[in-house]
């Protein structure tokens, strides 16, 4: 239904641009875990997990 009102060329620019979108997807999720507490959200990571353990 959404193809009937775009139409083929609208089709044709979101293929193109589908990797692009992609990459600033990854990019800004690399951001968001540099910019917030990495070791919380590296600590769902199953390998990573063992590394950062605090001897208490």
């Amino acid at each position: 239904m959404l193809t009937r009102f775009l139409g083929l060329r609208y089709r044709e620019l979101a293929k193109n641009w589908l990797p692009t979108a992609g990459m600033w997807g990854a990019v800004g999720s690399v951001g968001l875990v540099w910019a917030t507490d990495w070791r919380l959200l590296l600590d769902w990571v199953p390998y990573i997990d063992g590394t950062f353990k605090k001897d208490d």
